[in-house]
């Protein structure tokens, strides 16, 4: 799994038995593979951008999944793996571009774009790949994400408890999974940026650095109660869930909009971090409460890199007070792994399983994803 904070590839070894409801998997290895900064770059010249150089996207295509073949390798070979005992990889590819019709109105239909060639990776390991896994989402009538309600709801889902399965990666989103169990009930959304407009200030500002860690920066810094508001005001936050979305909104032209109409240009890159880190644990924590409307205590367990940032948890914390906390561990998946396993239970339902019903709603359509390459 590489997300759009662009900041490496996850690679987890999983043990994967059964389908279904009856799914079970064992987290064996995980590992972080940081992407170098000559590949960030080429990233970004067609990350989220209208207009791009095909040729670059073209190699980029080929050169990602040749990438992150060679990952595998490396991986395999560091847990003393030959690639003969893998049955499957999955692979979620690199998203360059999502596109919901709401975001771009002259949009015929809902699209999105991730780039990691499926056959380049399975001829360099030899391993059979899944790829490509939003495009039968979106042919369904999807908007191409978020996909984590499919694994939350076989691998995470308990019947008696309430469970909110919140990701706060570059892109928020929760899955709510009811305490019926029911599939038919289960919810899903993006909520708006978790830590995407807090790392793209953090490499503008400070290029040595890919994040606000520990959101040491952010600490120093007070929030800008006027910014807050303007960043607020974009009509995503009134538009009704379920909804997606990504950098193509969410970025530094976002920020800097917000700035001149709240006339803060001039605030401290301190108190600019505070600001966003606020608006994170704000907009997740708001999403949450107009979907979840009882204030009976449930549980919610914490994935993505906005797990780590302390201001990030304390706002929502507080800002959700009948919330009863927890660790992705505690499920037996760590919380940072949580995002690749999940592709992996995608990938077994393709193969081994069938098509979960999420009933006749929009925006969860009840498929099996995944396009299938072969070594050879």
């Amino acid at each position: 799994m590489s997300g759009t904070s662009l900041d490496g590839l996850d690679v987890a070894l999983c043990k994967v038995s059964g389908s279904g409801k009856f799914t079970t998997v064992s987290q064996l290895k995980f590992k972080t593979w940081v992407y170098p900064p000559q590949l960030k770059t080429r990233i970004l010249q067609v990350f989220a951008k209208e207009t791009i150089d095909f040729q670059v996207l073209c190699e980029l295509n080929a050169a990602i999944g040749t990438l992150h073949g060679k990952l595998v390798l490396k991986s395999l070979d560091e847990w003393k793996l030959k690639p003969s005992q893998i049955d499957l990889v999955a692979s979620h590819g690199q998203t360059v571009f999502h596109a919901p019709i709401f975001l771009y109105p002259h949009a015929k239909v809902n699209s999105t774009f991730q780039i990691g060639d499926g056959d380049h990776l399975a001829s360099l390991t030899g391993i059979i790949t899944l790829s490509d896994f939003r495009q039968k989402h979106l042919a369904k009538g999807g908007e191409g994400a978020p996909l984590a309600v499919y694994g939350d709801y076989l691998l995470f889902s308990k019947v008696g408890e309430d469970r909110i399965m919140l990701n706060a990666g570059g892109i928020g989103n929760f899955t709510y999974l009811p305490a019926s169990g029911k599939a038919t009930e289960v919810f899903v959304t993006d909520t708006g940026p978790a830590n995407t407009l807090i790392d793209q200030v953090v490499r503008k500002y400070m290029p040595t650095l890919s994040f606000d860690k520990d959101a040491r920066l952010a600490k120093k810094g007070s929030v800008n109660s006027k910014l807050l508001k303007a960043l607020k005001a974009n009509t995503f936050f009134k538009k009704p869930f379920p909804k997606t979305i990504g950098p193509e909104l969410f970025n530094l032209e976002y920020v800097a909009r917000a700035q001149r109409e709240s006339k803060t240009e001039s605030i401290s890159l301190e108190d600019l971090l505070a600001t966003l880190t606020r608006l994170s644990s704000e907009t997740m924590a708001e999403a949450i409460q107009k979907v979840i409307t009882t204030r009976k205590t449930f549980k919610l367990y914490i994935s993505g890199g906005g797990a780590h940032n302390p201001l990030v948890m304390d706002g929502l914390k507080e800002l959700l007070p009948h919330v009863s906390f927890h660790k992705m561990i505690e499920l037996g998946i760590s919380g940072d792994a949580k995002e690749a396993i999940l592709f992996a239970v995608l990938a077994n339902e393709t193969v081994a399983g069938g098509r979960v019903n999420f009933g006749e709603r929009s925006k969860v359509p009840t498929v099996s994803m995944g396009k299938i390459s072969f070594p050879d």
